[in-house]
Parts: C-alpha cells; structure tokens; sequence
C-alpha cells in the first residue's frame, strides 16, 4: 500500500472504496449480533478461549498445517515435524497477541518482531528483524513477487507512521490493510502468513471491534480456502481500487464467518453440549 498522497488519512480513503462502507457495515452487525447473545453475560471467557483455538487451527491450515480442531486440542507437543511447529507457532502467536494490545498504538514494528520471535522460536540471527537483501524466505504459499529488503523497510516505516498517527477508518479496513501489507511484503525469514493474521487480530481486538477476541477471522480465511486468499491478496498487491476493495470484502467475510463459529459455541454452550 501505497502511503503517499493528497490524503492525510490514506486508511480513511480506502473507506470510501465501492463496497468497502456495505462491508463494514455487515461486519459490525454480525459482531454486536454474537455479543448480544445471552451466553456472551454469563460465559464470554469460554468463548474467548474456543475463539482463540479455533483461530490458531484456522491460521495453521492456510499455512500448510490443516488439522483437526479435536487434534489441535489434543496434543500437547508441537515440536515432532513442521505441521506440528506450524499448529506450535500459531497456538504462541495467538496467545501472544493479546498481551501485545497496549504497545501496537506505539510501536507497531516492535510488535511484529515480536511475533516473529514468537512464530520462530529460535535464536537465530535473523528471528525478530526484517531480512535482509539477500536472505530467502520460507513461505511456499505465496508465490507472488518478493520485494526488496529496501522496500520492505520503506513500507514497514510507512506503515508504522500509519498506525501511530491513528487513523479515522473503520477497524476492518485497518486490519485488513496491516494483514495484505504484511502478506504482500513477507518482511521476516518466515512464519509471514501467521504473523499477519496475528497482526490482523490484534487490529481488531485493540480497535475495539472485537475487545473479547470472539470473532476469529482466520477460521473465516480457512473457510473460504486458500484459493480465494490468495486471489484477494493479488487484488491488494496490485494496488488498484477494486482489488484493494475486494481484499477488505475478502477480510470482512472471514470475521463474518469467525463470527459465525463463535454463535454456533454459544449456542453448543447454551444448550449444554460443549
């Protein structure tokens, strides 16, 4: 994303896209619909806590890790081959980014090298920072050109100006802007898909959108398919106006069906099956 121009809020801008303010809309009923439900007085810490598996399970599988929900919650190592480190990262990420909310406003990049520091799990050289010009990237899934460690940089900048300055756009346009951004620069070595998805969390949680972290998006991603997630993403890295319109689409459906997963919880939790 581009963040130079005649607008001072180039994130409120993108509000205006065609589509973009139905989107929104859509989004914020859903979400006040499952946190009016009667379960969400009396047990939103359950929710939260399936919410919060249901994410991790969901991001692992549009990394390449496609379990089981009742494997995900079964296990308790993670360390055996790479879906299981997978399913591992995306469990860490997501508790991780809650304890993250207070500092994101004020240092978005400190942050992210902490996401990747947590994703990684090492103590390699290059876990925590952006790459370097000449270091590769693991991310097999997304195939789309690589930018340069210069522009990755000149971006990571551009949008921690963003998030700092504060912006008047609606919480999806934000998070869905932080989750291409990343997707499209894959900054770190490794683990990009999970740390965007994880940014894209704590965008919504900390605008206020979601403060109980119950609308999991990337159970939302992971239902849509991986297809679908790749052809929205090139319709944000292409820059044009439909195709950043279309990745918000994409994004607001995913909470929509994140909020979805977590009604059918509360009703499990109301009738007394889970």
């Amino acid at each position: 994303m581009s963040t130079t121009g005649a607008t001072a809020d180039p994130l409120a801008a993108l509000g205006s896209l065609p589509g973009v303010a139905d989107s929104v809309e859509s989004v914020r009923k859903a979400v006040d619909r499952v946190y009016g439900h009667r379960i969400m007085r009396r047990r939103s810490n359950t929710v939260t806590g399936e919410a919060a598996l249901r994410g991790s399970r969901g991001s692992a599988a549009l990394s390449g890790a496609d379990w089981a929900l009742e494997e995900v919650r079964r296990r308790s190592d993670f360390s055996g081959d790479d879906e299981a480190r997978v399913v591992g990262a995306a469990l860490r990420l997501t508790a991780e980014a809650g304890q993250l909310l207070s500092i994101w406003r004020q240092s978005p990049l400190r942050v992210l090298a902490r996401l990747h520091l947590v994703a990684a799990a090492s103590n390699g050289d290059e876990v925590g920072r952006p790459r370097r010009e000449g270091e590769s990237v693991d991310e097999p899934l997304i195939e789309l050109p690589l930018p340069s460690a210069a522009e990755v940089n000149g971006r990571l900048e551009g949008l921690s100006e963003l998030i700092i300055a504060g912006s008047s756009a609606p919480a999806l346009v934000t998070a869905a802007v932080v989750h291409g951004e990343l997707l499209a620069l894959r900054p770190f070595t490794s683990h990009n898909g999970l740390v965007a998805r994880a940014a894209e969390r704590i965008v919504l949680i900390g605008s206020g959108l979601d403060p109980k972290s119950v609308c999991p998006a990337e159970v939302g991603h992971a239902e849509l398919g991986r297809a679908a997630y790749l052809a929205a993403l090139e319709g944000y890295v292409s820059g044009t106006p439909e195709g950043m319109a279309a990745w918000i689409a994409h994004c607001g459906k995913a909470v929509e069906l994140g909020v979805r997963e977590s009604t059918a919880v509360c009703e499990a939790l109301q009738r007394g099956a889970a």
